[in-house]
């Protein structure tokens, strides 16, 4: 019996030749992460621990990302205490406002993820590296904490459910569209506790972004995480942003997947998640069959969808357009880098005209936490990760999930549309 691809990576990180499906295991760590929410707690675990400092500093990283720049006094003093903690422990990989970013889009740009680590990390989204061959996944605090003090974790070897991708995606759909596909098919606890692994020819048609969207939102279906196999497309990237050694590992031909589903690109189309679950999906067909759903705001960023690429979609579609009288349209670079590049490149000036406004990168609204919460009874399409109650603002107001391309259109009709219709 063979192993998975995260199954092999798990057992190298642990000093094993083979583990199975529901092992424990202790594993050695090559990233630990936290953000301004989640790290003054494990820092006040780790003084709890009495330790003499971190395991390694320059494999932790800290990057206050959700409430910045700080929007009040409680925000101001969480980043503080990870600020003198980093000084305090010298840590390298320090990145607030100024050279900062939303961590999951941060961390591939900076080059600290890479195929074959194990990272974890105190936010659910840590699975975004899987798009480069890495086993990543979110944490507790605590164990936070631990991870930062050993540079060890345990885990659970997770079973898997394999994905195959055939086909390529036709305009207007990319990978928000084919992992909102997916969570609709097998449901936000389809994949509880399991690697979804992403194979087949049409991942040479999904380009980094895509691959980066798609395993960010692996914990919407549940899963222990996401991960792509390392094509020449990834090791390019890697190549271009990173000076750490990579290892990547292949799923034997005899690996043991608990699901198998075969998805043609070519047959799916925009689709949008309805509130209040990422689950509750509709494509742009079935919309156009409904009464019109008049919207309030568009949000068109985060760690799943404020890439260059997703950025240049919402710009090719609201250019020489205007956003609707009445209607919020926010745009959120998720890092500096990209930022700089959306400016040279006229992006912002293209979102700027249309009347949007451009935020610095932040998470912001996508947790209720600034930048466009929303009001009782408001509804917002936006490319964030998750539409839970109250999850904007108001217990009563409504988030549909789309991608870039059906926001940027969205923002212009003032309904949920797809660009096919302007």
């Amino acid at each position: 019996m063979g192993m998975t691809m995260t199954q092999k990576i798990l057992a190298h990180a642990a000093g094993l030749d083979k583990v199975v499906a529901g092992q424990l295991i202790e594993a050695n760590l090559d990233l630990v992460l936290g953000n301004d929410i989640t790290s003054p707690v494990a820092i006040k675990e780790m003084d709890k621990m009495k330790v003499d400092g971190v395991f390694n500093k320059d494999k932790i990283a800290l990057v206050p990302d959700h409430f910045v720049p700080n929007k009040d006094i409680k925000s101001a003093e969480h980043c503080k205490c990870v600020r003198e903690f980093a000084k305090r422990n010298e840590i390298t990989n320090y990145f607030e406002v100024g050279e900062m970013g939303i961590e999951h889009a941060l961390l591939p740009e900076k080059g600290l993820t890479v195929a074959g680590d194990v990272i974890i990390g105190a936010d659910s989204h840590t699975c975004t590296y899987g798009a480069l061959g890495a086993f990543s996944t979110g944490v507790g605090s605590t164990d936070m904490a631990a991870g930062m003090a050993t540079g060890k974790a345990w885990f659970k070897v997770p079973s898997a459910i394999r994905f195959v991708l055939t086909g390529k995606p036709s305009k207007w759909v990319s990978g928000k569209d084919v992992i909102l596909h997916i969570i609709g098919m097998i449901g936000v606890d389809g994949a509880l506790y399991k690697s979804m692994e992403f194979v087949g020819d049409g991942i040479a048609n999904l380009t980094m972004d895509d691959r980066f969207t798609i395993a960010n939102m692996a914990i919407e279906a549940g899963g222990k995480n996401g991960i792509f196999p390392v094509d020449a497309l990834a090791e390019q990237y890697m190549k271009e942003h990173s000076t750490k050694k990579y290892t990547i590992y292949e799923a034997d031909e005899d690996a043991v997947y608990d699901e198998t589903y075969t998805i043609d690109l070519s047959e799916l189309r925009p689709t949008v998640a309805f509130p209040h679950l990422p689950e509750n999906t509709h494509t742009i067909d079935e919309i156009h069959k409904m009464d019109p759903i008049n919207i309030d705001q568009v949000v068109i960023g985060s760690c799943t969808n404020g890439r260059l690429d997703d950025l240049r979609i919402a710009a090719e579609i609201l250019k020489g357009r205007k956003v609707k009288k009445g209607l919020r349209c926010i745009v959120i670079p998720a890092t500096q880098k990209i930022y700089l590049q959306a400016m040279e490149e006229g992006l912002l000036k293209t979102f700027i005209e249309a009347g949007a406004v451009v935020s610095t990168p932040t998470c912001g609204p996508c947790l209720g936490g600034y930048m466009g919460i929303l009001a009782e009874g408001e509804r917002c399409v936006s490319t964030t990760n998750r539409n839970f109650v109250g999850r904007m603002g108001h217990i009563t107001s409504e988030i549909y999930l789309a991608s870039p391309a059906v926001a940027a259109a969205s923002a212009v009709t003032g309904k949920i549309s797809c660009p096919c219709e302007l």
